[in-house]
């Protein structure tokens, strides 16, 4: 689902709201996510799960096509930890 289709289904969902308004709460939602992960914070939603960042540090890789050894720069990773009300949805819709 891309984030137009989520914006769309909310909007149809919830027809009160217009859907310009709809789009400017998830954009929300989203910013504020990103920028809590930006800030090193971690996101918890119940029964969604977590979101927090992962620090992979500085390492020796090699390039595939020459085999050359190359210096990999130490980044920041977005983690995602599913929650167990969504694992459990995820199973037990997967079985009928």
């Amino acid at each position: 689902m891309t984030k137009s289709e989520l914006i769309a289904r909310l909007a149809e969902r919830n027809p009160h709201l217009y859907q310009r308004d709809v789009e400017r709460i998830v954009t929300t939602i989203f910013d504020e996510i990103a920028g809590a992960l930006a800030r090193g914070d971690r996101v918890e939603l119940r029964g969604f799960g977590a979101f927090s960042v992962k620090t992979r540090l500085p390492r020796q890789g090699r390039n595939p096509r020459t085999g050359e050894t190359v210096s990999v720069e130490g980044k920041a990773i977005p983690f995602f930890k599913t929650g167990k009300q969504l694992r459990e949805k995820l199973n037990i819709d997967g079985k009928d």
